[in-house]
């Protein structure tokens, strides 16, 4: 006899929650995610389809194989992994289940899906995050970006969380966590002029720390004419 799941047909498409590293295209133009674990080679956008990471022909999700988004039901459980070391610098996802799906005690793994939220956590000092900046690392023709502050950006190749989001598309909405309160509490915040204000705030480190560098030349200058 041939095993068959329980079929389910929802009003409404299930939402889930998941972790995954930010990442910008190697010119710019594009920005999208990338998992933590299976899959995490293939970079995907906000709504993308699910294909067999082995290589295989069939449809994702298989019932034999591991294919497909994987996501959690519980947000709490998703925040949970970005206690990791290797994970800190993942931002929060809340996604829309679409298209075929099974569902597990925890979660679902599914055919597509549709990015709706992601949230940003603090910087690598603890600072609330006004950027995503560049990581350090990357996947072929991806550059894997990490939450940052104003102070920490620098010169590092960063966007906004608001140029990432136009860069993503699709009605994506990026927001940061406060610092010392949950990522959960930020569901309801609104965009708008904190996202001005982190565009100023990134701005205007930028331009602090040109005029850094601009003041060490000339200091330079200055001392080498005199002891010439």
């Amino acid at each position: 006899m041939r095993f068959r799941l329980p079929e389910e047909r929802p009003a409404e498409p299930p939402t889930g929650y998941k972790i995954a590293h930010p990442v910008l295209s190697h010119d710019g133009t594009r920005a999208g995610f990338t998992g933590v674990s299976l899959g995490g080679a293939l970079p995907y956008g906000v709504l993308a389809e699910a294909t067999c990471v082995y290589g295989l022909r069939h449809r994702a999700p298989h019932r034999r194989c591991d294919c497909g988004f994987h996501c959690v039901h519980d947000r709490t459980a998703a925040e949970a992994l970005l206690c990791t070391a290797e994970h800190r610098a993942a931002v929060l996802l809340e996604v829309t289940v679409l298209g075929a799906y099974i569902r597990f005690e925890r979660g679902f793994r599914s055919a597509r899906q549709r990015v709706r939220t992601a949230t940003v956590g603090p910087c690598a000092c603890g600072a609330p995050a006004v950027a995503l900046a560049d990581a350090g690392w990357g996947r072929p023709g991806w550059r894997a970006l990490a939450p940052s502050c104003a102070a920490c950006v620098r010169a590092r190749p960063s966007v906004s969380l608001a140029s990432f989001a136009r860069l993503a598309g699709d009605g994506l909405r990026v927001l940061a966590a406060p610092v010392g309160r949950p990522a959960a509490d930020t569901s309801a915040a609104s965009l708008g002029v904190p996202e001005l204000t982190a565009e100023a705030a990134l701005l205007q480190a930028r331009l602090d720390w040109f005029q850094t560098q601009l003041a060490r030349l000339g200091e330079s200058g200055a001392g080498g004419g005199a002891r010439g």
